[in-house]
């Protein structure tokens, strides 16, 4: 657990996760918007998250493994939904408008600035028209991000073709049809069949 307290703390930390040209921004934000910021394990569920704190200090928690575009729209996220929750006394939905409009501020200056890639660029000022509750939601951005990763032999679900082998949490399955977001996924082993997102990140089996 990480808990930075001023600038040149968050400066020495946040240099290991996030774009140089984003560090001095970030850290303003921070500086701005005292929460307790966390730098997780790597969690296969969600990439970050907000948490008000009940009474406490709130807290947001990224995973440490993102790379660096990806742990800055995680980031600005995150800090978006502190934002609404300061903002607005009653209850908001998670990703509705307010969240929306509070997003796009934010990110606004790294689009402007040109933070990203020219092609990741492009991505992101599509996905800021209308930006889904993750990044992970927008299949055309999840498989962008994908390629700033630290190499790691997975590859998303998406990309393979049917009757392909992979494996996915230490199960082999062969891929299926596809149902709107997700595919209809085989287990070798049981003969059960499963759902799994597109955007899965797996292993094929040559």
């Amino acid at each position: 657990m990480i808990k930075v307290l001023n600038r040149e703390k968050y400066h020495q930390i946040l240099a290991q996760y996030l774009p140089e040209k984003a560090l001095d921004y970030v850290v303003s934000l921070l500086e701005q918007h005292p929460v307790h910021l966390k730098i997780t394990r790597e969690r296969s569920t969600k990439h970050g998250d907000f948490r008000s704190g009940l009474g406490r200090q709130p807290m947001i928690s990224i995973n440490h493994n993102l790379n660096p575009y990806a742990f800055l729209i995680t980031l600005l996220h995150e800090i978006a939904h502190y934002k609404v929750y300061k903002k607005y006394i009653r209850r908001r939905k998670p990703h509705g408008k307010e969240w929306k409009t509070m997003f796009r501020d934010l990110m606004t200056p790294m689009l402007d600035q040109r933070i990203f890639p020219e092609t990741l660029h492009n991505i992101m000022v599509e996905h800021m028209k209308n930006p889904k509750a993750s990044s992970s939601s927008d299949p055309t951005l999840a498989k962008a991000l994908k390629q700033y990763d630290t190499p790691n032999g997975t590859q998303l679900l998406n990309d393979l073709k049917t009757d392909d082998y992979f494996e996915f949490k230490g199960k082999v399955f062969k891929l299926g049809s596809k149902k709107r977001t997700r595919y209809m996924c085989h287990e070798v082993k049981t003969n059960r069949d499963y759902l799994i997102n597109q955007l899965a990140e797996v292993h094929k089996i040559n």
